[in-house]
């Protein structure tokens, strides 16, 4: 490779991840770079006289990203429809809506200081590395080493505000107007679920009133996040939410991340309600509604990690359990090779079919309000239906050597467990009687000398004793 060449490839391996962009603004990223991929980004979509989505969060970096993306991209001949302000699954949406590949810019839950792009393809299609994101790295070093060539038809950028049609479509999706009122309290982080929720769950895209009253917690969008990371899979992020449900009386609690394509659920006491619940919750519903439809099959997929209870209620409610590796855009291949009608993972991250498979923390809150809203209970009753088994939750350790620790962990457990090689390690406890049932994965990151350890057992002492016995193996 050409000493330029070189030279610019070195800068965007950095950022270039699995499954999308991110970067700290002014070091990995600048407009140069954003510039280069969207002229790379066109020209691996064939977007060229076609149209291509540009949307961007609340971080102060985003809108001169954006436009330097449309520069790039107008220069290869795309057109650009500009959304604006918006969430990442408002621009899945506009990407479904229009058949427009599209460009996110954010970087989702992570601080300030960060900014990157989340890739799709005409539909909502994810792209990762193994499926154009490669590819895009590669031409954009070329575009930065040697400049963007303009094609003699460049293309042009038109604004379009796409937040009322989105709203107007979730709500198509589900029909909140006859539960019980509702009082929620919504803490959107500064980011995007300031802009959203007030158009989904209120009126201000136009659409009739709901019976939920929304206390808004950090609505201001402001992407140096002057309250809390954007990032509600950490606990010290929920506590102001969790404070504010029990001081408002409310009946549920709602925490979105910083690019509100996550949704986190937290009951009338304070309590953290556990993804898996949430996606057990979901997938029942979705299975109910196809096979009223009169569908068959019906597949419905969930992570390695999730709780065991999500594939059983599956199975119970007639439904087919696809497990998958973690992962963003496998998840939506999957959804796509398998029409599953719903995806749920560990992390929050909630996919539906009837969004043209992609991920929406939006639509799964809508779910969980429907349901819990047509019944009296309190969330903490429904919550703990779905929530039979102790969870550890993903702890991460810092380990010096990686294949050493795992070689540890499969030495102590050998003859004690089923091993399977899938995503990491998983190892099912051997049993026999009325033993409690207990399950771990250990994954190593593809990134970083860290061990990710998950744990589930029939009760909190089972599943104490394994995440300990595993964790001191680990970090011996």
């Amino acid at each position: 490779m050409i000493p330029e060449r070189d030279a610019a490839a070195s800068r965007l391996q950095p950022i270039v991840k699995a499954y999308d962009v991110r970067g700290i603004v002014g070091e990995g990223l600048d407009e140069d770079v954003v510039a280069a991929l969207g002229a790379a980004f066109v020209d691996e979509v064939g977007a060229a006289g076609a149209s291509v989505v540009v949307g961007h969060d609340m971080r102060d970096s985003s809108p001169a990203f954006a436009a330097a993306f449309a520069r790039g991209a107008t220069a290869r001949g795309a057109d650009v429809v500009a959304i604006g302000l918006c969430s990442t699954d408002e621009s899945y949406y506009a990407s479904g809506a229009l058949h427009a590949p599209a460009a996110m810019f954010t970087a989702s839950h992570n601080p300030a200081r960060y900014n990157g792009i989340k890739f799709s393809r005409a539909g909502a299609q994810g792209i990762s590395l193994d499926t154009g994101l490669a590819s895009i790295r590669d031409r954009a070093a070329a575009y930065l080493a040697d400049g963007v060539a303009e094609v003699p038809e460049p293309g042009s950028v038109e604004g379009r505000d796409v937040l009322a049609d989105y709203a107007g479509h979730l709500r198509s999706l589900v029909d909140l107007s006859g539960i019980r009122p509702l009082k929620v309290v919504v803490d959107a982080g500064n980011g995007m679920g300031g802009l959203t929720v007030p158009a989904v769950l209120g009126e201000a895209a136009g659409l009739p009133a709901l019976p939920i009253e929304v206390v808004p917690l950090y609505f201001e969008l402001d992407g140096t996040f002057p309250n809390h990371e954007a990032n509600p899979l950490e606990p010290a992020n929920l506590v102001d939410l969790q404070r504010a449900v029990v001081a408002h009386g409310a009946d549920l609690g709602l925490a979105f991340d910083g690019d509100a394509d996550r949704c986190f659920v937290v009951d009338e006491r304070g309590d953290a309600v556990n993804p898996s619940a949430v996606a057990a919750i979901v997938a029942l519903r979705e299975i109910a509604r196809v096979r009223a439809e009169g569908e068959e099959h019906v597949n419905v997929i969930h992570n390695l990690i999730t709780s065991r209870v999500v594939p059983e209620t599956i199975e119970q409610a007639g439904g087919t359990p696809v497990r998958t590796r973690v992962g963003h855009s496998l998840i939506k291949d999957r959804m796509a090779e398998t029409k599953a009608v719903f995806g749920g993972e560990h992390s929050a991250h909630y996919y539906f079919r009837d969004f043209w498979g992609a991920d929406n923390g939006m639509l799964a809150a809508m779910h969980v309000l429907a349901e819990f809203g047509a019944q009296d209970a309190p969330l903490s009753t429904l919550a703990a239906r779905f929530t039979p088994y102790a969870l550890s939750g993903e702890i991460n350790s810092t380990v010096d050597d990686v294949p050493a620790a795992y070689t540890r962990i499969v030495e102590a457990f050998t003859g004690r467990v089923d091993f399977e090689e899938f995503d990491g390690l998983t190892a099912t406890g051997i049993t026999a009687g009325d033993e409690p049932f207990w399950w771990f994965n250990v994954r190593p990151s593809n990134t970083e000398p860290l061990l990710r350890l998950n744990v589930e057992g029939r009760d909190v002492a089972t599943m104490e004793r394994v995440r300990d016995e595993v964790l001191a193996l680990i970090r011996a």
